[in-house]
């Protein structure tokens, strides 16, 4: 049976409000993903993500980076809740470290067995999470920004990092992919950067269907990167 509760936590006086799944048929301490939210914060597909991990007997911990209750309801709320962490990185990158953290301290889950999700932007901020060096197994971004980080010189990757990417995403070019390469080659890690053809922005969202702005769902792309994700947990547990 799927439980499910909400995890208080607090980090630079903001209080944040993060969301567990977990199968309690298991009474054992589970691997847990952690799952970072796209730009409009920690809804409820972020939370059917927690759910499908438990599904798979994972837990599923999805963060909050805004702040408890905060949402945004369309593109200029959304930009306007972003732009703050992608303009100050440092930001971004210690809230990552402390939601993982409180992720490893929930009872139901192996601190030393986790990794992180992240759709869009959150899969910018799973990316600089393996960038500061964080102590996880593995990151995964779907569809995520490759914007690096001015703050400072990405360190020596640990965590083995899966890129999963649309070909015909206009937010990344062709160039922030080789240059994404380049980096991460740099700082050693073992990264993997799967290209889905004829597939763009948010490919695995079912609501995202503006053409215009490059959001389009692909049911194929949708499938397939969620299998690669299955392959990778398998592989790095």
């Amino acid at each position: 049976m799927i439980k499910e509760r909400v995890v208080e936590y607090e980090h630079n006086g903001t209080v944040l409000e993060g969301f567990l799944a977990y199968d309690s048929a298991n009474d054992k301490q589970r691997p847990g993903i952690m799952i970072s939210h796209a730009w409009a914060g920690r809804g409820e597909f972020e939370c059917q993500k927690a759910r499908d991990l438990a599904e798979l007997g994972y837990a599923g911990f999805a963060l909050d980076l805004y702040g408890k209750g905060v949402l945004g309801s369309g593109p200029e709320e959304n930009t306007r809740l972003m732009t703050p962490f992608l303009q100050d990185r440092a930001l971004l990158q210690s809230r990552m470290q402390r939601s993982l953290e409180i992720m490893q301290t929930q009872p139901e889950i192996d601190p030393v067995r986790t990794a992180a999700i992240g759709f869009c932007f959150g899969g910018l901020c799973v990316l600089d999470l393996a960038r500061t060096g964080a102590k996880t197994k593995g990151v995964i971004s779907f569809h995520g920004l490759f914007n690096p980080p001015v703050n400072f010189k990405t360190r020596k990757i640990k965590a083995k990092v899966l890129v999963l990417h649309g070909n015909d995403d206009p937010m990344v070019p062709v160039e922030m992919v080789t240059a994404l390469e380049q980096e991460f080659t740099k700082a050693g890690a073992d990264w993997q950067i799967h290209v889905y053809g004829n597939t763009k922005h948010a490919f695995t969202n079912p609501q995202a269907n503006d053409s215009d702005m490059g959001t389009v769902y692909n049911a194929n792309a949708d499938r397939r990167s969620w299998q690669a994700m299955c392959n990778f947990l398998e592989e790095i547990f």
